[in-house]
């Protein structure tokens, strides 16, 4: 099989001959730890890529985080990033002040053809699945706009500006993701981290009140597009597992040692596609590669039941030791 056959037959719930590998890299290890990354990347060359809207894009996130600092956002908000390699944090919302709300637009879609064309030129040289960039995630853009704390308030309080910003955000994420789905890309990818270690963020009635339209509406452009809906989130999500299922969503990347991983196989095997992935709190950065055997183990156990849905996915972070990571791979294998 190639690649793409592979991740096609695991969406389709329909044995591949192996897992799909995915290897998600944090910035640091790009930057700073560039011959362990190319080691195994040569050993386990993963079978889900992306492309670049056009050559160097990418470079601009990197330089950003190369360095502690602070760079301002296409939004207009501040970030600040206190460690080189690590992400950082919006420390100065730029709509922390609802007086701004009147006179606030979002950026440009600023991807041009000659974008486009190399987007569809790369998908069709390559033999791998081909996962749109990160393209819409309008819970997490809201905290970045109005930060946290105050965007939790508006959402208790139904405020009428946070409907017309919530609006506004959807809008902007939903042309994103009309473009990516007219692109030659095999799959569009959705986030928001909408999970503590325990539970949801907001109520789950909350969630589907106002949110759960919203991702319904993407999944709608992608599947009318042909295209499958691959969605992230972090934290404790097993409330709202069906209604991602409901939706639309084929591929589901989650914290699953923040849940129940067996009653998720119980429950949702043959019903969506598990993405990964291996317990980067705990297991990645502080267990031994026997430790990290017996989480993949696990996982296996609870969500492979021989028939697809599973794809071998996990996050190479800052202190991740690389022998943890390459022994992901050598147990899905």
């Amino acid at each position: 099989m190639t690649s793409r056959e592979r991740v096609l037959a695991t969406l389709a719930h329909t044995p591949p001959d192996r897992a799909p590998r995915d290897l998600w890299v944090l910035p640091y290890v790009t930057l700073f730890r560039k011959q362990e990354l190319a080691a195994l990347l040569q050993k386990y060359p993963p079978d889900i890529d992306s492309p670049e809207l056009s050559p160097g894009s990418n470079n601009r996130d990197l330089e950003r985080v190369a360095q502690a600092g602070t760079y301002t956002d296409e939004w207009g908000s501040v970030w600040h990033v206190a460690e080189p390699g690590v992400v950082g944090e919006v420390k100065e919302p730029v709509l922390s002040d609802w007086s701004r709300l009147s006179h606030f637009v979002p950026p440009p879609h600023t991807h041009t053809p000659a974008d486009w064309d190399h987007v569809n030129r790369a998908c069709d040289a390559s033999a791998r699945y081909m996962l749109s960039g990160v393209c819409a995630r309008p819970f997490e853009r809201l905290q970045f706009l109005r930060g946290t704390e105050n965007l939790y308030i508006d959402l208790a309080y139904d405020t009428p500006e946070v409907r017309t910003l919530i609006g506004i955000v959807h809008e902007y994420y939903r042309e994103e993701v009309a473009r990516w789905s007219r692109s030659a890309v095999d799959g569009i990818m959705l986030m928001d981290d909408w999970g503590s270690n325990t539970s949801l963020l907001i109520h789950p009635d909350m969630w589907r009140e106002v949110f759960k339209p919203i991702y319904k509406d993407y999944c709608e452009i992608i599947h009318g597009a042909g295209k499958a809906v691959f969605f992230h989130s972090d934290g404790n999500i097993q409330a709202i597992y069906p209604d991602l299922i409901e939706v639309g969503v084929d591929a589901l990347n989650s914290q699953l040692f923040c849940m129940n991983i067996e009653e998720l196989g119980v429950r949702y095997s043959g019903k969506i596609t598990f993405w990964g992935e291996i317990d980067r709190q705990s297991v990645l950065p502080f267990g031994s590669p026997d430790d990290v055997t017996a989480a993949v183990r696990r996982v296996r156990a609870a969500l492979d039941c021989g028939r697809g849905g599973v794809i071998a996915q996990c996050e190479w972070g800052k202190d991740n030791p690389a022998q943890n990571i390459e022994a992901v791979f050598k147990a899905w294998e």
